[in-house]
């Protein structure tokens, strides 16, 4: 081993000493800050040593891929999180964004399964599910395991006693008298809308309190559990005990999740792309399929560690080679529109020298000052004018080149569903980047 890697070594040695013992994840970075490997850790700083043990044999205790990682890296970086939790869904959005090299796990299209309460029937039902309703439900995670979800989904419906299976109940149905309920209803795990068992009122209580349940820190419940099952132990009734154990243990991990808005997963609620690019192509009024769609954002508070995101969609579906994050370099204080300026003239400085494709759509996260200071930018650049298309949160106004009124489209359109996806994806991508750079001044790819 050379003098110069014996150096490097004990600088990230060094380094990691001063790392938390908190749960986060950490770096592995080659030069000019190219992250080759993303990993989660309980305790940061036990874990990320390890990689660096004098005298270890990495070939050995690790295998040939890690010690050929480890080679490579120049230093190491982290982030911490509030809980082990965090960090596993910060980990996979990230490998999925940034597709690190030496991670070969979490880089498919696979989702978090969520706990989705159907509000908006009658009878509302619990399901879970990684393909969640676009409106009239409520959503509890992403989770981190699906297999738990499935054992505590048991648990629940023996306490609260809700429908899970996928039948279409109507309060005014006066067949419902006549239907035979299921074995669920027999073994009392569910009231059995279905049959007019319950009325709709007292159903929607049971709903409510579950949600309420949900919502909470579960104390009294798992207070009520432990009692039970210590008087099981002690009447040496150790099966009934052991049970109650395991219905702990599964209510517990309940809190094995993340928030719906803070934990995004765009693709979850993406529309049929299909259908969505042919609506869209009538809209823009275009000759030609839209095909290739860039999305816009910027992140920034005061100003401080502005960056911006461009993300690439082909035939509707995430490109996740092409996307792309600019930390803002010329743009001082809040200025939205100049930031999207600046990501514009680097972004397509490219595409007018012939080295990229131009897209069909560029859409903006934004409203018509966003659009404009855009097509500003592309006029700046003597660079033919693509079509330009920015969409507004809350009121999701569509704006298109040439109109200062904006476009409404109803929430069930697949074009605007395929924008939102768009939308959302670029803003996701902004805000990442911001809060790494902001914790850490990481993950830094120049552009």
């Amino acid at each position: 081993m050379s003098a110069q890697t014996d150096d490097k070594l004990e600088a990230i040695r060094k380094k990691i000493k001063s790392f938390p013992t908190s749960s986060g994840l950490y770096f592995m970075k080659a030069s000019a800050d190219k992250v080759l490997y993303i990993g989660k850790a309980k305790n940061l700083r036990s874990r990320v040593s390890s990689y660096f043990q004098q005298g270890d044999d990495l070939v050995v205790s690790r295998g040939p891929k890690i010690a050929e990682m480890i080679s490579k890296v120049k230093t190491v970086d982290f982030m911490e999180t509030e809980t082990e939790v965090d960090a596993m869904l910060a980990e996979a959005r990230l490998i999925k964004d940034i597709r690190p090299p030496y991670n070969t796990d979490l880089v498919d299209d696979k989702t978090f399964p969520y706990l989705e309460i159907t509000t908006g029937d009658s009878f509302p039902g619990v399901y879970i599910t990684r393909k969640p309703h676009p409106r009239g439900s409520r959503l509890f995670g992403p989770f981190a395991g699906a297999k738990d979800l499935r054992g505590v989904l048991v648990v629940l419906q023996k306490i609260f006693r809700f429908r899970t299976c996928k039948l279409n109940i109507s309060e005014d149905d006066p067949k419902r008298r006549f239907f035979r309920p299921c074995l669920l209803y027999s073994i009392k795990q569910c009231t059995a809308p279905c049959a007019a068992r319950i009325d709709r009122r007292e159903y929607k209580k049971s709903i409510g309190d579950l949600m309420k349940f949900l919502q909470s820190k579960r104390s009294t419940t798992l207070r009520q559990l432990k009692k039970q099952m210590a008087e099981a132990a002690e009447a040496t009734e150790y099966e009934k005990a052991a049970m109650l154990r395991d219905r702990i243990r599964l209510i517990e991990r309940l809190d094995r999740r993340g928030i719906p808005d803070e934990n995004v997963q765009p693709e979850v609620f993406a529309a049929d792309p299909t259908e969505a690019l042919v609506q869209l192509q009538k809209l823009l009024q275009t000759p030609e399929p839209v095909r290739i769609i860039e999305g816009i954002d910027v992140a920034n508070i005061a100003g401080a560690e502005a960056v911006g995101s461009l993300v690439k969609f082909i035939d509707g579906k995430p490109f996740k080679s092409g996307y792309r994050r600019f930390k803002i370099k010329t743009v001082k204080g809040i200025d939205d529109y100049a930031m999207i300026a600046e990501v514009v003239r680097r972004r397509y400085k490219y595409a007018l020298r012939g080295e990229e494709l131009w897209p069909d759509l560029v859409l903006i996260d934004g409203g018509l000052g966003h659009l404009r200071a855009a097509e500003a930018a592309f006029r700046e650049m003597n660079a033919p004018v693509p079509k330009i298309a920015s969409i507004a949160k809350r009121e999701e106004d569509i704006f298109l080149q040439g109109s200062s009124k904006p476009l409404k489209l109803s929430a069930n359109s697949p074009a605007r569903k395929l924008l939102q996806y768009v939308r959302d994806e670029a803003h996701r991508f902004a805000q990442h980047y911001f809060h790494i750079l902001r914790t850490k001044k990481m993950l830094n790819k120049k552009s």
